[in-house]
């Protein structure tokens, strides 16, 4: 069974970190395409990184420069390291999986767009207070 469990949430203030970190189980972790995903109340789910099987990094426009995505694939780890926190950062983030061991899987899977991804985790909290 496919499991993915999201840690490192918390309540910080403006200009601190977090490092959020994602442990899967059930698959060969290297063969997937994995990600961050964030939802706000009232805002819609938005990609945050995504980082593909050969390593290729992707992220949106927000997060460039202060967050850093990386695995670890012989711990089956996905990283989120996010320096200079906003409070406009403040959601629930999400890991995310796609399996993309072949090139045409890989492709398929667009980076930062959720419904490519098949599988979640439940989710951790960032707050960020001003």
């Amino acid at each position: 069974q496919r499991q993915l469990e999201e840690s490192g949430g918390g309540s910080v203030q403006a200009g601190d970190s977090l490092r959020l970190s994602c442990t899967a189980s059930g698959y060969t972790y290297s063969t997937y395409c994995v990600g961050w995903f964030r939802h706000a109340p009232g805002k819609e789910r938005e990609g945050v990184a995504t980082i593909d099987s050969l390593g290729t990094t992707t992220y949106a426009d927000s997060v460039k420069g202060r967050f850093t995505i990386s695995r670890d694939n012989a711990k089956n780890s996905l990283f989120l390291q996010m320096n200079r926190l906003k409070p406009e950062d403040t959601a629930m983030y999400y890991c995310a999986a796609a399996f993309c061991a072949t090139v045409a899987q890989r492709l398929r899977v667009t980076p930062l767009r959720a419904p490519a991804f098949s599988y979640w985790g439940q989710g951790t909290q960032v707050t960020v207070s001003s």
